[in-house]
């Protein structure tokens, strides 16, 4: 489609920075969450990481504007050095309605093209990003679109005009994420119910997009009997 679903990683005490990267390149939607490092001591310490707490800021992106971010991750934070951080991008596949379009590329020169190149995958990861406390209302919906579960991670979400206000200030509001994996081929379904029943113009105000999954472990009850 020419999106990107982008993850960020990197320690709470780079985020106004991270910020204010994300601001100058005028990404319209991003969602924040906390996170802490895993790794063991041994690694940390060969890598000249340490395990202090992380933010991980979701956005969407163009082609375009991930170039522009990524220099100026590169040249501003520094990303590229032990300890400051990773970033990534993940084509997206589909997004849940032309609402949800605009929303995503609100103010960008984007042209939406064909779905990811990713064709042939079997699966799909579905994200949906809604008002906080309505995340079981589109689990209902996800479930009446054929949707087996789902996983919610707590996070806050910002505009461009707010980014230089995340984490302590005043935000545009937190917000539920919920990562359901599907079936390529059920994944409309699912993602026409989460419009229907907790979409843009409802209270739930929830934003649904997909990306491809390449492989999986653990969905013996997707998969058919071998």
């Amino acid at each position: 489609m020419g999106l990107y679903f982008t993850i960020c990683v990197t320690q709470r005490s780079n985020f106004t920075l991270l910020a204010g990267i994300y601001k100058k390149n005028a990404i319209p939607f991003n969602t924040v969450a906390l996170g802490r490092g895993t790794a063991s001591s041994e690694l940390l310490n060969m890598i000249g990481l340490d395990d202090t707490e992380k933010v991980i800021c979701f956005s969407v992106m163009t082609d375009s504007i991930w170039k522009s971010v990524k220099k100026s991750l590169q040249k501003d934070l520094q990303i590229d050095l032990p300890g400051a951080g990773m970033a990534f991008t993940v084509p997206m596949a589909a997004v849940g309605g032309k609402t949800a379009l605009r929303v995503l590329t609100h103010n960008t020169d984007f042209t939406r093209g064909d779905e990811s190149a990713l064709k042939d995958t079997e699966y799909e990861l579905i994200i949906a990003v809604c008002e906080q406390g309505y995340s079981q209302k589109v689990m209902e919906a996800a479930k009446k679109g054929g949707a087996g579960g789902g996983t919610v991670i707590r996070a806050r979400g910002t505009g461009v005009h707010s980014a230089e206000q995340f984490l302590g200030i005043t935000l545009t509001g937190e917000k539920d994420m919920i990562f359901i994996v599907s079936r390529s081929a059920g994944k409309a379904a699912i993602m026409e119910s989460i419009v229907k029943e907790a979409g843009p113009e409802t209270r739930a105000k929830a934003v649904a997009f997909s990306l491809p999954v390449t492989d999986t472990a653990g969905l013996r009850l997707l998969e058919p009997e071998e």
